[in-house]
């Protein structure tokens, strides 16, 4: 306990928590749109809710992580498991909405059932992230907490943000669901199998290649099921 109030009380420990809260906010920008949309269909309440317990999970699933995703990494299939999830993710994101009214047991639930997609799509799209943060973190979990606690609210604020402008631009959505996909097509390039299979290609060009791929599917697969909705509702 005495080493560690001593590295509390050092300046080069309180640099280190403004580099852990500086590298995981640059590498929070798609965390931040998936929370956004997420949660742009729940009442005002609920959607502080989300966004708060969402992050507030996924960071401390991110603290628990860090010790053990550099192995998990390697494990095959473990990165296309997480960007075929991130996919499914980003299409049901861009199903028609449902809008229930503020405290109903239907907003209730749907709070939580965007929580849960939060904190999936979090853990997948930090996958990468972690290492990076747990790399300037050293190892030292009381600042990795402090500079991830610290982290949640700006993180938070950038949701807020790209939830007006979801709200004031619709259109929004689409874009950001298709950044999901690009990102979930980043994911599933990096996957060992994947690098093995196609280790006759450029690997950049596969990226490339995946990326693009992610960000059609969902755009389109969104597009299909909303047709299919509003087709099925002038039927009825």
């Amino acid at each position: 306990m005495g080493s560690l109030a001593a590295d509390v009380t050092q300046p080069t420990f309180w640099l280190s928590v403004l580099e852990v809260i500086w590298v995981n906010i640059l590498l929070s920008g798609d965390n931040a749109v998936v929370i956004a949309l997420a949660c742009r269909a729940l009442p005002p309440r609920e959607r502080l809710w989300g966004m708060a317990i969402g992050a507030g999970f996924a960071s401390v699933l991110l603290i628990v992580f860090t010790g053990v995703i550099s192995v998990l990494l390697t494990v095959p299939y473990l990165k296309l498991a997480g960007a075929i999830a991130l996919l499914w993710i980003a299409i049901k994101l861009l199903a028609p909405q449902a809008h229930d009214a503020e405290d109903t047991p239907e907003a209730v639930e749907d709070l939580w059932r965007a929580v849960r997609v939060v904190v999936i799509a979090d853990i997948v799209m930090s996958l990468d992230n972690v290492i990076a943060v747990g790399a300037v973190a050293k190892g030292q979990y009381v600042l990795l907490t402090i500079g991830l606690a610290v982290s949640i609210p700006m993180v938070i604020a950038g949701s807020a943000i790209i939830l007006a402008l979801l709200e004031r631009f619709p259109a929004l959505v689409w874009g950001g669901a298709g950044i999901l996909g690009y990102v979930a097509g980043d994911i599933f390039a990096s996957d060992p199998i994947v690098l093995q299979a196609f280790g006759a290609f450029s690997p950049d060009h596969v990226e490339m290649a995946a990326q693009i791929l992610g960000a059609a599917l969902v755009i389109g697969s969104g597009y299909v099921w909303r047709r299919q909705h509003h087709l099925s509702l002038d039927k009825s």
